[in-house]
């Protein structure tokens, strides 16, 4: 039994509310999809500033309830942003309006891209701190982003980065293009403790490269 009307439009905040698994939404797009313990390459060069932020970090967030999306967002999440600009110069579109047919639509929380080389990174905020909602969502985006006619082609791009965050936790997922496959990390990242991480792999996400050469 099909899921998905096709008379229905959808948007990605819909499938986070629609409460369905990630590999059935997946299957209904075309994708497969496996858990897994996922270690995505990490960037190797100098973070001049990850001491600074992780303190900055620790010393509000005893005074912050992060009760709100709002909270959770200005408080961790835009700072982590702002710093993978500083490591990139990668250009951020915050709720950036994307549709590529009536199933994928919407605006994405936060989308990097770089213009050489030809990278894309997407970030969900997870509402009401639901990470495997929130990854649902994303496996629409991934697939969204995939199907994009601004998308480089798979020469250029094989694979889609994509992030699922509360603020405080972390999940990364990874599209391959050319298998139509999708991983779901089972591990995650707290943060601020495991900040240095986050910030390795967000780096070399938007980088599209883990070489330490790349630090800018």
């Amino acid at each position: 039994m099909a899921l998905l009307d096709h008379k229905q439009n959808y948007s990605f905040s819909r499938y986070f509310d629609m409460g369905l698994e990630a590999s059935e939404l997946a299957m209904e797009l075309g994708y497969t999809l496996s858990r897994k313990n996922l270690q995505l390459p990490q960037f190797h060069g100098e973070l001049d500033r990850l001491e600074e932020l992780h303190d900055r970090l620790e010393e509000v967030l005893p005074y912050v309830p992060l009760t709100s999306e709002l909270a959770r967002r200005e408080i961790i999440i835009s700072r982590v942003m702002t710093e993978v600009i500083h490591y990139t110069h990668a250009e951020l579109r915050i709720e950036y309006p994307l549709k590529v047919s009536n199933w994928l639509q919407g605006n994405l929380d936060y989308l990097f891209q770089l213009k050489n080389p030809a990278t894309q990174f997407v970030v969900i905020e997870a509402k009401y701190e639901d990470l495997t909602r929130g990854f649902t969502q994303l496996v629409a985006e991934l697939a969204a982003i995939d199907q994009w006619e601004k998308t480089p082609n798979l020469d250029q791009q094989p694979q889609v980065i994509g992030a699922v965050t509360t603020g405080l936790s972390w999940q990364f997922g990874r599209l391959d293009r050319a298998s139509k496959s999708l991983e779901q990390g089972i591990n995650s990242y707290r943060v601020p403790e495991d900040l240095e991480s986050v910030m390795r792999i967000l780096v070399a996400a938007v980088n599209g490269t883990e070489r330490p050469d790349q630090n800018r």
